[in-house]
């Protein structure tokens, strides 16, 4: 199983997007599943349920920094802005609320996480949302 399939697995799980790919590379970050899971909790839904930045992307960028702590800043600003301008050119947006909408599901900000259903699950696109981030940088990651 490719990090983009567990990740995708992983928010079929009911875990947030950013926790979803934070988990499938807590193996290479030095973080437990238990600490990339709490650490990436509050950026699912476009950071706290707010639907901006995709929180996919969010756990990507994440994961780049404990990947590459040594990285000067402006270099890791090109590097999360390289994967972030992927993740765009790939899906049309890195917003949670244009993601959702572009999909014709209501972007709701309230701080209530709907029930992972089965129809919720058939209306989101998130689920391939994570993966494409994932993927994405696994790519990243093998270049570097």
């Amino acid at each position: 199983m490719t990090r983009a399939e567990r990740a995708r697995e992983n928010f079929r799980q009911g875990y947030n997007c950013a926790q979803a790919v934070m988990l499938a590379f807590a193996d290479l970050t030095g973080l437990s599943e238990g600490q990339a899971a709490a650490v990436a909790k509050p950026m699912g839904a476009g950071l706290g349920r707010l639907r901006e930045t995709c929180g996919a992307v969010s756990g990507g960028a994440m994961c780049l920094g404990l990947l590459y702590p040594d990285m000067e800043k402006g270099e890791m600003y090109a590097l999360v802005q390289e994967f972030a301008g992927r993740f765009k050119a790939e899906n049309g947006s890195y917003n949670c609320g244009e993601l959702l909408s572009g999909a014709g599901v209501k972007a709701e900000n309230s701080t209530s996480p709907e029930a992972r259903t089965a129809a919720y699950y058939k209306k989101r696109p998130c689920a391939e949302l994570v993966y494409s981030a994932a993927r994405t940088l696994e790519e990243m990651i093998e270049k570097k």
